[in-house]
């Protein structure tokens, strides 16, 4: 029997708007994230799924028990907010000054309530489990591997991972359902260069490390322009210098940080060995000293592309071939990832853009915004996609 979960996440749309609005008006960052828990917590409670809180600190696991046997698929959404401070002016606008849900992780957390609670009206016919997922601290990189630490892969291990993200960068009623990456692995790093401080006019008594930062910044950018394959994805970007404190003073050290991303671990590979030996080589040439830090945030989210083949099949007849954007991919990053590295699955984007908004924000703006409207159809379209693992036809 085909379920027309369409409708019953349209049935939900006033509730799924609310909820949203409630998280909204209380975000709270990674690992503080209490009270969306408790809320979580008890709503999964009372749809009688079997319920763990403190998973990773602040994270929570339900389980839903199908009455048949079958595989196991895990639902993810992660619940933190950022920290900005909203600019918009809506009744349900943040109490939390400093604190703002500027990427639709409220929409997230809504969404995955939604999906329980159309689920376990299906209990009788489900065949397997499905395992929801309610993440802390995404946008710190760190809540999936704390769950991780704290078994959420295990007892049941998962057989398929599905998710989603609300981006308002594509219009409603369009959704991302490539195969292969889609979102790219980050790495972040640290670099300290150090010369010898003195006086600004008499530059050649010292060893002037701003100079050198200005070189290697720019040698920098030749990494991807020159040393990666230009079919392959990579950004690399400079965010961050701070060097010296008064106008006639060269100062003696200089701190960089910066990020890159890219699809494939070879590249990733490639862009550390580069920014090394450009950093050697550039600081040497300079006179300076360099020391250079990287740390590997996340890695690629890969869609499986039998899950990707899967989805798009079952996702057609809710939004149409039209609606399937089978090319969308970004370098922003999601640690996601770690729930999919062993465990065939998707992430799929649901095109969330407001319409209505005076002009367009992107993710992690303080007017960020997205069009509710996109609620009911992620409801609908994660329901449809966990159904096609554990409902038979």
């Amino acid at each position: 029997m085909t379920i027309d979960f369409q409708s019953q996440a349209t049935a939900l749309r006033d509730e799924l708007i609310a909820r949203r609005r409630d998280f909204h008006r209380h975000p709270e960052l990674g690992f503080e994230e209490q009270r969306t828990a408790n809320i979580v917590a008890q709503e999964l409670n009372n749809l009688g799924l079997e319920v763990q809180s403190g998973v990773g600190k602040t994270g929570v696991v339900a389980i839903l028990e199908g009455a048949h046997d079958g595989p196991t698929v895990l639902v993810r959404a992660d619940m933190d907010a950022l920290p900005v401070l909203e600019a918009n002016d809506v009744p349900y606008a943040s109490t939390i000054p400093g604190k703002m849900h500027a990427c639709g992780h409220d929409g997230h957390t809504a969404i995955a309530l939604g999906v329980a609670k159309l689920l376990s009206g299906q209990r009788d016919q489900i065949a397997g489990r499905v395992k929801f997922v309610f993440q802390p601290a995404e946008e710190i990189g760190k809540g999936a591997k704390a769950m991780i630490a704290d078994g959420v892969l295990r007892d049941p291990k998962p057989d398929v991972s599905v998710g989603l993200h609300l981006w308002n960068a594509l219009p409603l009623g369009e959704v991302g359902v490539a195969e292969g990456p889609v979102m790219a692995g980050a790495s972040t790093f640290d670099l300290r260069i150090t010369g010898k401080g003195g006086h600004a006019a008499q530059p050649h008594l010292n060893v002037d490390p701003i100079v050198c930062a200005a070189q290697l910044i720019t040698a920098f950018q030749t990494i991807v322009s020159r040393s990666v394959d230009p079919m392959q994805g990579a950004v690399l970007s400079v965010t961050y210098v701070r060097a010296g404190e008064a106008y006639n003073v060269i100062p003696q050290d200089v701190l960089i940080k910066g990020t890159f991303r890219m699809f494939a671990s070879e590249v990733r590979d490639l862009l550390v060995r580069r920014m090394h030996e450009l950093t050697e080589s550039v600081c040497v040439a300079m006179g300076c000293k360099g020391e250079l830090t990287i740390s590997h945030e996340t890695d690629a989210v890969i869609n499986h592309p039998d899950v990707s083949t899967r989805l798009q099949e079952t996702f057609r007849p809710i939004v149409g071939e039209e609606g399937l954007n089978r090319s969308f991919r970004m370098m922003t990053s999601e640690d996601v990832s770690y729930l999919m590295t062993d465990i065939p699955g998707m992430y799929f984007f649901v095109g969330a853009r407001d319409e209505t908004a005076d002009a367009y924000y992107g993710h992690h703006h303080p007017k960020f915004s997205f069009d509710e409207e996109a609620l009911p159809l992620g409801v609908a379209l994660l329901s449809a996609a966990v159904a096609s693992y554990v409902i038979p036809e």
